[in-house]
């Protein structure tokens, strides 16, 4: 549904949003930390507890039965969600960290050695670097960097020579510290000229815009749920069919066998072979109904309402508090998300993020999870306000009038 407009019913559609706290309405703006949940996504949920409640794959009764369907009915609207070819390509986790330590463990662990590289770039969240750095303990192979602009892009300019040799570049779709948004098909066609695999972290990126795998051109892609409106654990592996069906399975244990004997076992079909155990059942039922109600709203009407809204928040917050402000990314909406972090005087983030909430404005202050990228701004922390579907301009506001606070009480 496409160009379906976003206004304050959309707002309406998430419970928590209409409760207050300290006296005041609530104003979320952590939602590049995880988003708020519309009440599709929870009576979903609620409605699977209530009505089946029975384990996936196992089970010949009724409930169970259609427990399964369900499940597979979620995995089939994640696979469209990101033009996937084929719903098997779809595998389930924990949370995006956990996709990527399975690229790290499977993909990795089995084809990496003291002979290879991969490359990163600095503005990655830990969850693409730690994986990466356990496995090169281990294996002896080595980690190219590419840098960041003083504007908060990619410096490409030594790109061919990073990717030289490399076998793999994994690499952030929308920095959660920036907003930058990072132009992936340009690096999957860099990639495979050089020989190399492309996996991209877009847990920021898939909640926010129109995605599309094959249109990317790239080989791995992790997200995870509850930045998308849906629940927390449940996150999604994306990878060519050709590609799961070489790796090795990640956890080993029940659902992910065809068969166990006493000599080996023999690995399940893809993507059960990566699902070991029972999985987040309710999670994914949850993340079925986000993604519906995502394609309700339609994602170009997303994108657009994030543009503008991004675009008021930079003026307004840039009129309003002039050079008391420094905002790290890029200048122009279209070439980022919704993703600010800022720095407000001498003021610390925590500081900042305590007098903020006594205004009911909710912001994240600390390194969220990008040291690396700290260390090169040369900040220790940054205070973050990141938006999505159910906020609008009343935030923003809101938000330069709980500034102003902070400057009244820490002065200059």
């Amino acid at each position: 549904m496409a160009g379906s407009s976003i206004d304050r019913a959309t707002k309406e559609q998430f419970p928590l949003l209409q409760r207050t706290v300290h006296g005041r309405p609530i104003v979320y703006l952590d939602s590049a930390a995880s988003s708020q949940k519309p009440a599709v996504v929870l009576d979903a949920m609620d409605d699977y507890y209530q009505t089946i409640n029975a384990n996936v794959h196992r089970g010949a009764y009724e409930i169970a039965a259609a427990a399964t369907e369900e499940m597979e009915r979620a995995r089939a609207d994640v696979a469209r969600f990101i033009g996937a070819p084929s719903a098997d390509e779809i595998v389930f986790t924990k949370n995006a960290t956990e996709a990527m330590n399975l690229v790290a463990r499977s993909w990795g662990g089995s084809g990496l050695g003291p002979a290879d590289s991969i490359v990163l770039s600095e503005m990655e969240h830990h969850a693409n670097i730690v994986p990466w750095h356990i496995l090169a303990a281990e294996r002896g192979f080595e980690i190219r960097w590419i840098p960041i602009t003083s504007d908060g892009h990619l410096d490409l300019t030594r790109l061919d020579r990073l990717l030289d040799g490399a076998k793999l570049l994994s690499i952030t779709a929308m920095s959660n510290v920036l907003g930058t948004l990072n132009p992936i098909e340009r690096l999957a066609h860099a990639a495979h000229d050089a020989g190399a695999l492309i996996s991209v972290d877009a847990s920021q990126y898939v909640p926010h815009l129109p995605t599309d795998v094959n249109a990317m051109g790239v080989d791995f892609m992790v997200f995870t749920g509850h930045k998308m409106c849906g629940p927390t654990g449940v996150g999604v592996l994306w990878a060519r069919s050709e590609l799961l069906e070489a790796m090795p399975p990640f956890l080993g244990g029940g659902e992910m066998i065809l068969d166990v004997t006493k000599e080996g076992f023999l690995p399940n079909v893809v993507p059960h072979k990566f699902e070991a155990g029972t999985p987040p059942i309710a999670e994914i039922v949850g993340l079925g109904a986000a993604v519906r109600f995502l394609e309700g709203l339609g994602m170009d009407a997303v994108r657009a309402h994030e543009v503008s809204l991004t675009g008021y928040a930079l003026r307004t917050l840039s009129e309003r508090h002039g050079d008391d402000l420094t905002l790290h990314g890029p200048s122009e909406p279209a070439q980022r998300g919704g993703v600010l972090s800022f720095l407000f005087r001498d003021v610390h983030p925590h500081d900042i993020s305590q007098v903020l909430d006594q205004s009911g404005v909710c912001v994240r202050a600390g390194h969220h999870c990008a040291k690396p990228l700290m260390a090169c701004l040369g900040v220790g922390a940054t205070t973050r306000a990141s938006l999505y579907v159910y906020n609008d301009t009343s935030d923003i506001d809101s938000l330069a009038d709980a500034l102003d606070e902070v400057g009244a009480l820490f002065g200059r």
